[in-house]
């Protein structure tokens, strides 16, 4: 028995051919042999592309894109990204060899995270990238770099401002934080920086992620503006970076819509002639991941068995939360929701039935989908978990009962 429950948002980027799910033009059973063996994550890089440029349209010109790399690092995707977008952020030093192995220019790559080792200090010191500080500590160490080397570190202060993205799924600044340094604090801080071997960039404010109320959106926006304005006249130089940040959101769960970029975009084009006067000599900065590669990939795995338990039916497939971890529902969600999943061989047509579909790992948490309206599912079949281009491969326990890894593939 299927009942009507509430619906994912439409999916526009993958067509479907005879009941197949199309990647990059190509049926999903074509890239399954291709590939050779199940699971598999595939990314298109035509809809990277196409969100890029769907920004590129709603946002005014001036401000920049830059990619971060946390959510999807693959270095194909880092590479095929530095050719669309005007700048990297990194979060860690392995991540920063990808970007400069990747071809990624340091004067357009910056470093944020509330945990950088000396050692990785010294490597973004070296390269010569923009590094985010966030903490005393790492201004110490990186003045202590500047007094050794005789060359000054590029430094911004990433800030934790005094108010949130309301309603984002993840909050990342207001209040208690481990991220970036207290707004009210940064006013001595920036006094102190004039004494030291460093060279001030600017000023990098985050408040929160995967957001998908424009107006909340906004209201951030116009509150980032005012505290830069603020503390811009407490800076010891020109202002020459000022990251505000991301926040778009993509729709994962049922009954959540695609956020509308034009308000934002009017919005921002409301806020340059301001941000201009305040700080004429500031690259304006858009940080943005899971927006830009989201709802480029697919996590596909096989049903290898077919079971029904006192008549809930279960397919068994051979992946799960160890190579998806975000559509177990075990990364950030409260409440457990279901990512967009469909049978990529059966999409729409055909028998549909109720089931849902678990992994091989010894753990009742190992769910991709729970009692999803599906197409009728036999052995051999191809499951296809949709918006997984972002936080899937490298933000999952690969090593959980040492499964094999999964494959990724840009096509």
């Amino acid at each position: 028995m299927i009942t009507s429950l509430t619906q994912h948002a439409p999916h526009p980027w993958f067509e479907i051919v005879d009941d197949v799910l199309q990647v990059a033009g190509r049926s999903l059973l074509e890239i399954a042999a291709e590939v050779g063996r199940t699971p598999f994550y595939v990314y298109d890089r035509s809809v990277m592309t196409r969100k890029v440029e769907l920004l590129r349209a709603a946002l005014p010109a001036g401000v920049h894109l830059h990619y971060a790399m946390k959510a999807n690092p693959m270095p194909q995707v880092v590479r095929h990204f530095i050719g669309l977008v005007d700048g990297l952020d990194v979060a860690s030093g392995g991540e920063l060899a990808v970007a400069l192995a990747a071809g990624g220019d340091p004067d357009t790559i910056s470093f944020a995270g509330p945990g950088k080792t000396d050692d990785e200090l010294h490597q973004a010191a070296e390269a010569g990238i923009t590094i985010n500080v966030e903490s005393d500590r790492e201004i110490r160490i990186l003045a202590e770099i500047g007094c050794q080397t005789g060359r000054r570190p590029r430094v911004a202060i990433r800030v934790n401002p005094d108010f949130e993205l309301k309603t984002s799924g993840m909050k990342m600044g207001g209040g208690p934080k481990q991220f970036g340094i207290d707004a009210e604090r940064v006013p001595a801080l920036l006094g102190e920086l004039a004494g030291l071997p460093i060279e001030f960039r600017g000023f990098h404010i985050y408040s929160g992620s995967q957001n998908l109320r424009s107006d909340a959106i906004v209201e951030a926006q116009h509150k980032t503006v005012q505290l830069a304005t603020r503390l811009v006249q407490y800076a010891p130089g020109p202002v020459r970076m000022f990251n505000m940040g991301g926040g778009l959101g993509i729709p994962y769960f049922p009954g959540e819509q695609s956020l509308d970029l034009g308000p934002v975009g009017e919005n921002l084009n409301r806020l340059l002639p301001e941000i201009r006067e305040q700080l004429p000599e500031a690259e304006v900065i858009l940080e943005l991941g899971r927006y830009l590669v989201g709802e480029s990939g697919i996590y596909v795995c096989k049903v290898i068995d077919r079971k029904i338990s006192r008549g809930q039916v279960f397919l068994v497939t051979d992946g799960g939360l160890h190579h998806h971890l975000a559509a177990s529902g075990n990364f950030g969600q409260v409440i457990r929701k279901n990512y967009p999943v469909v049978i990529g061989n059966r999409v729409a047509g055909g028998e549909r039935e109720t089931a849902s579909v678990v992994g091989p790992l010894c753990t009742p948490l190992d769910l991709l989908a729970d009692r999803m309206e599906l197409g009728r599912a036999n052995e051999g079949d191809l499951v296809a978990v949709l918006q997984s281009g972002a936080y899937g491969y490298t933000a999952s326990p690969l090593l959980f009962l040492s499964h094999p890894p999964p494959t990724e593939v840009l096509l």
